[in-house]
């Protein structure tokens, strides 16, 4: 799902590589530049003019050496452009604009009745759409991409939901499962850091396995690895699984309705979503702690499933209930009884990972945009 773009000239190879470092320092000096990119100083120095003339680099100051000697600072140039992320979640919309060296430009997140094309309009006001060099929109849904080149939504009602988006013509957008953008986001800037594979299993309104191997996004043959909610639930004798019922049940809104209907009149009134229910639990109240444990087992029921086919070492939790605290020492306990050795930890990045991840795709696609560059795995 790629608009067409208007593409100007591209950079040498020599100036797209020295633009990449650039974008990945932040600001750097010319010898910094050379000793990043591997090139001889005249090359640095020759691509550097380059992109000052084109715009894509300018001076910011002076840095002094010990020495005594200065040397000019260059940072991105006002040409550079920048990139729109997208969280096009079940229950939220949250927008990102980023510059290519990955500082933040503008921001909005909301939730209910807004229409999420406003809420990406707000951001884009905030940016210039020409300059926009690339847009990633994450998904709650598996993302085909039979061809290599043009991924879309499995799911007829989420691609109507991108299409409404009403991005603007001439920007390539491209799109990545939103379990998947977290991941990514807990890899380079959360809790696995250092740590090249592991799988992150998100637990809110849904649930979802993001898998990373060697320090890459797994998304298998039809772009649905990880997609847990396809386990055969129930699996029991007499009963017959139901398609995604395993989502449903270890769900936020399984869990309340669960909840409430062991509720009674002496334990005060009922939670009316996950987040009461876990604040219940977390002041010690009986039934709340009850079912939030209860939850914990299941959800470290889901890590076991896990560690028993990819043997990933770290499992982050992550997610609207995933993440709550209250839940990693029953999950911990309930893995450890099930499987072998298996690191689990609560996520890092937080509410945002999966913004926070797009944000981190879409600048890569929009430095290879500018440079011409092939696409990088992620």
């Amino acid at each position: 799902m790629e608009h067409d773009l208007a593409e100007g000239p591209r950079p040498s190879e020599s100036a797209g590589a020295v633009f990449a470092v650039l974008a990945g320092a932040g600001r750097a000096t010319r010898p910094q530049l050379a000793a990043l990119a591997g090139l001889s100083k005249p090359t640095v120095s020759s691509a550097v003019a380059e992109l000052e003339s084109a715009g894509l680099a300018a001076r910011s100051g002076t840095a002094h050496g010990a020495t005594g000697r200065s040397a000019a600072v260059y940072r991105l140039g006002p040409a550079a452009g920048g990139v729109l992320a997208v969280d096009l979640g079940s229950t939220h919309t949250a927008v990102r604009g980023c510059a290519l060296d990955g500082t933040l430009l503008a921001a909005r997140t909301t939730h209910g009745d807004t229409p999420p094309a406003d809420t990406v309009r707000a951001v884009l006001d905030d940016l210039t759409p020409s300059s926009v060099r690339a847009v990633v929109v994450a998904v709650p849904d598996v993302v085909r991409d039979p061809d290599g080149f043009d991924p879309y939504p499995a799911t007829p009602a989420v691609a109507a939901a991108v299409d409404a988006l009403a991005l603007p013509s001439g920007i390539p957008v491209h799109l990545e499962n939103n379990v998947n953008c977290a991941a990514l986001a807990e890899l380079h800037e959360g809790a696995a850091r250092g740590r090249r594979t592991f799988g992150y299993l998100q637990v809110g309104h849904g649930i979802g396995l993001g898998i990373v191997v060697g320090g890459q996004v797994l998304r298998g043959a039809n772009g649905a690895a990880g997609e847990i909610a396809r386990l055969p639930y129930p699996w029991t004798q007499g009963q017959e699984s139901v398609h995604e019922g395993l989502e449903e049940y270890a769900g936020a809104a399984s869990l309340v309705r669960r909840a409430t209907a062991a509720w009674s009149a002496g334990d005060g009134a009922a939670p009316r979503d996950a987040a009461q229910l876990f604040a219940l639990a977390a002041a010690g109240h009986t039934k709340g702690r009850h079912f939030v444990d209860g939850h914990a087992r299941e959800v470290g029921r889901l890590a076991a499933a896990a560690a028993a086919v990819l043997d990933p070492g770290l499992i982050v939790l992550g997610g609207g209930i995933g993440a709550n605290p209250l839940l990693l020492p029953g999950v911990r306990a309930e893995l450890a009884r099930l499987s072998w050795p298996t690191d689990v930890v609560s996520g890092g990045v937080g509410e945002n990972a999966t913004v926070a991840g797009a944000s981190r795709l879409a600048v890569a696609h929009g430095l290879r945009n500018v440079t011409g560059a092939a696409t990088a795995k992620h």
